[in-house]
């Protein structure tokens, strides 16, 4: 299997022009955060691919089709392009980001498929009932059965993962917005996470015995419901960090009238420098929402109390 582009779409000339040796089984989608509905058509396209002797394949849509669809909105992701990729690689399929552009969104299901055509011979394409492709959302399941038929390859349709209705990337941005880690996680089918460089802060959390490491974000962000939170850090291989973490999304507003959003963590058994190195939190539990403190003295004293909280979440975990 081929190494996933670490945070590059290729764009549709590059995708056409991959190796076309072996017929692939496909599913299309924006894959974001890689839930657990995702991951039933991450099953569904390897057992057809094993079914028909051919390479199982995500083409992943970078960025979301709504963004091009409609110019100026922006969608606030659960996870990085390259980790997206990693995840569905580790679910033992093939991943290719494909650049979504408005040449690729004007292309009606056939004449996409004809695009794809010398990087890809579908035996099968891998859809529920609802999704559909190309312009004008034209390529239902049966519009590209029909199409299929003279093409050489089935149309694979497969029931959506159900938790008190369909699992959706959007239904778990706003579990997340509204800090219900619960059920974030439960959707997700594992725990919500945030990845960034460290950057430099101002350095209050050193002054108030709390060292913070400030997180930058090169994508944009689903973030939490402003407040405190329980959560454990994961550093990469340049920053060998796995350690308990509290860790505050917000404006600080003690310090700031009106501050932009922050997320900053400090790891509650480990020190050293991070400047520069690249940190994954994962979410555990929300601890209680951001507040304004008198002085620094009260914001101290609730921070240790924070750091019982969190510690009292994360048992048994780390």
């Amino acid at each position: 299997m081929t190494e996933p582009a670490a945070d590059r779409a290729l764009t549709l000339a590059e995708v056409a022009a991959r190796d076309s040796t072996h017929p692939v089984a496909l599913v299309l989608g924006v894959f974001d955060g890689v839930h657990r509905g995702h991951r039933v058509l991450l099953s569904a396209v390897r057992e057809a691919a094993a079914a028909r002797g051919a390479r199982p394949v995500a083409l992943v849509f970078d960025p979301p089709p709504i963004e091009v669809i409609r110019p100026g909105q922006k969608v606030e992701r659960l996870a990085p392009l390259s980790e997206n990729l990693v995840r569905i690689q580790e679910a033992g399929v093939e991943p290719v980001a494909l650049r979504f552009d408005v040449s690729v969104r004007e292309l009606p299901p056939e004449a996409f498929l004809e695009a794809l055509a010398p990087g890809f011979r579908p035996a099968a394409i891998v859809m529920t009932a609802d999704t559909a492709f190309g312009r004008d959302r034209a390529g239902t399941p049966s519009r590209l059965a029909e199409i299929g038929a003279s093409r050489g390859y089935e149309v694979v349709l497969v029931d959506p993962e159900l938790d008190d209705g369909p699992i959706s990337s959007t239904r778990i941005r706003r579990a997340l917005a509204e800090g219900n880690i619960p059920a974030t996680t439960r959707l997700l089918g594992r725990r919500p996470s945030l990845s960034g460089e460290v950057v430099r802060g101002d350095g209050r959390g050193q002054g108030l015995g709390y060292p913070t490491a400030n997180l930058a974000f090169q994508y944009r962000p689903a973030l939490p419901a402003l407040g405190i939170y329980a959560g454990l850090v994961a550093g990469t291989a340049g920053a060998p960090v796995a350690t308990g973490a509290l860790i505050s999304v917000g404006r600080r507003p003690t310090f700031h009238d009106q501050g932009d959003v922050v997320v900053e963590a400090n790891l509650l058994d480990w020190s050293g420098e991070l400047f520069g190195q690249h940190l994954r939190i994962e979410l555990v539990g929300r601890l209680r929402d951001e507040r304004r403190f008198e002085s620094a003295a009260e914001l101290t004293a609730q921070m240790r109390r924070d750091e019982v909280a969190a510690r009292a979440a994360m048992a048994g975990i780390v």
